[in-house]
């Protein structure tokens, strides 16, 4: 993991400024979505692309019942 010397507080609500050089770099705009995982002892911050519940692929999303499945697998589903 690479440092950028970059140190934040956190307010007293929870949040956390993500630099504006951070966010050009990661292609991150104002209400994009990010998700949030912990590995070990960190918390990874991550930009969120839907992707499909059986594949993951994130190409030719059709939401369906608030799930996303892709249309190579809803191909499939529709063969059986």
């Amino acid at each position: 993991m690479k440092s950028t010397g970059i140190i934040r507080k956190v307010d007293e609500l929870g949040r956390i400024v993500l630099p504006i050089e951070l966010r050009r770099m990661l292609d991150i705009a104002e209400r994009d979505e990010l998700e949030i995982f912990v590995e070990n002892e960190r918390i990874v911050l991550q930009k969120y692309e839907p992707t499909c519940v059986f594949c993951t692929s994130s190409r030719g999303l059709i939401a369906f019942r608030g799930k996303n499945v892709c249309k190579e697998c809803l191909a499939k589903i529709m063969e059986v």
